[in-house]
């Protein structure tokens, strides 16, 4: 299994000046929890790490301390999240017929469900690790910030990564919504636009994304529970 990793993401959100993905977390990098997973992992055995080139020489430092025995490759990212992916594609070795693509920053995912993705991927051309939503959701007018609806949350997921697609159709919707101008926020909304199948895989509540102070300080906390575990 070929996996793509986008880790261009910046500090913004977390009042840091460099990438979120070198903030500490207990004693280690928070790519490095991401990858500790992907490295434990028996059916992954080749990684595209997607990111800025300033940030390249410290993601090697983090691959060294792992002692990743996977095949590493360092792809040049662009400007969002979405053309970064495009560009991982096409960093693929022509082989690849199916790929996963998992954010550098859902540092607390598992072996297990990156496992559980791969094996459905054999079965499905389109799919995500998702989880149904708690809260009760509200759709909101943003001029009047009114109410304009309340979805049906037993029809809601909130979706995760890794997510995973055959390489040939997902580059298909990548040119598509370049050439239709379509900005979309994961990979399964181009799948999506294009009117192909994506299936949902279960995926873990403590799979959250590091974006906010708050995210650091509940993924310490978890990361602790599974030690003491």
């Amino acid at each position: 299994m070929y996996l793509l990793i986008p880790a261009a993401g910046s500090g913004r959100r977390m009042g840091s000046s460099r990438n979120k993905l070198l903030l500490p977390l207990l004693d280690k990098p928070v790519l490095a929890w991401t990858l500790a997973a992907i490295k434990a992992s028996r059916s992954v055995r080749w990684v595209g790490i997607i990111g800025q080139p300033d940030d390249f020489p410290d993601f090697k430092e983090i691959v060294i301390s792992l002692g990743m025995t996977k095949c590493v490759h360092w792809i040049p990212g662009g400007t969002t999240r979405q053309e970064s992916v495009y560009k991982g594609l096409q960093a693929l070795p022509v082989v690849a017929e199916r790929v996963l693509i998992h954010d550098g920053a859902r540092c607390l995912v598992t072996p297990e469900l990156i496992e559980r993705c791969a094996a459905a991927l054999l079965r499905s051309p389109g799919l995500i690790a998702a989880v149904p939503v708690k809260d009760t959701i509200k759709v909101v007018t943003p001029a009047t910030q009114l109410i304009a609806s309340t979805p049906d949350r037993r029809q809601l997921w909130a979706a995760q990564t890794p997510q995973g697609f055959a390489v040939e159709p997902l580059t298909r919707c990548h040119d598509e919504g370049i050439r239709q101008g379509w900005e979309v926020t994961d990979d399964a909304a181009l799948f999506e636009q294009c009117g192909l199948p994506v299936t949902v895989v279960p995926g873990e509540e403590s799979n959250l994304k590091v974006t906010t102070p708050m995210d650091l300080a509940i993924a310490e906390f978890i990361l602790r529970q599974r030690g003491k575990e």
